[in-house]
């Protein structure tokens, strides 16, 4: 198993390889990104982008969006991967947003997580990307860089390693970690044909130093 320190080494070199990593979700306000978190589940930003300009030009808040028919929305997320079950989820969290929380985002990971739709990765994304609450939101990238740097082993669960990722970050840099292993799983240390070859990661890497050797 990779180190605290071997590990707070290779996220150096990841920061120089990325230092301008970033939620790629486009919003304007914290609602919106809300919307745009939960409708990226199982599915792209960028699909998720194409889809929210004309979502969000009629039902740019949770006020207008909570007073929507489903079918409407349906119609506007019809490009998004379940954009059925999303299109009432979204509505059902404006509806609570305003009926539940004042109109506002509450700003607990607990109470986030009784919206419809909102997991504990959209939570910590939301909270930190939104308000600057320090988390650590571990998607598909995030845990695939985890396991393959060994930094937990292959069986740990989501929520594990997240927990393990709390214990070896300072939790000032907690969000910008989230952002800075994103983008390495999503555009160097790819699911498939992962650029292990020009890796500067890769003598810290088993994974890699296995997938070279072939």
């Amino acid at each position: 198993m990779l180190s605290k320190k071997k590990f707070l080494e290779v996220l150096a070199i990841i920061a120089d390889m990325f230092p301008e990593a970033h939620g790629e979700l486009d919003a304007e306000t914290p609602f919106q990104l809300l919307i745009a978190v939960i409708l990226s589940a199982q599915a792209t930003d960028k699909g998720v982008n194409k889809a929210t300009p004309a979502l969000f030009a009629k039902y740019p808040d949770s006020q207008s969006l909570a007073q929507a028919d489903v079918s409407d929305v349906e119609n506007l997320i019809k490009t998004i991967g379940l954009y059925r079950s999303k299109a009432k989820n979204i509505v059902r969290t404006a509806e609570m947003i305003e009926n539940e929380f004042g109109g506002e985002i509450p700003r607990d990971k607990d109470l986030l997580q009784t919206l419809p739709g909102v997991g504990r990765k959209t939570a910590n994304v939301v909270l930190g990307d939104a308000f600057g609450i320090p988390g650590i939101a571990v998607d598909t990238h995030v845990e695939r860089v985890s396991k393959r740097l060994q930094l937990i082993k292959q069986s740990a669960t989501v929520t594990e390693v997240e927990e393990k990722l709390m214990k070896v970050v300072p939790e000032s840099d907690w969000v910008v970690t989230h952002h800075r292993l994103i983008f390495f799983g999503r555009y160097h240390c790819t699911a498939r044909s992962p650029k292990c070859v020009a890796c500067p990661v890769l003598p810290y890497c088993h994974f890699g130093e296995k997938t070279v050797l072939k």
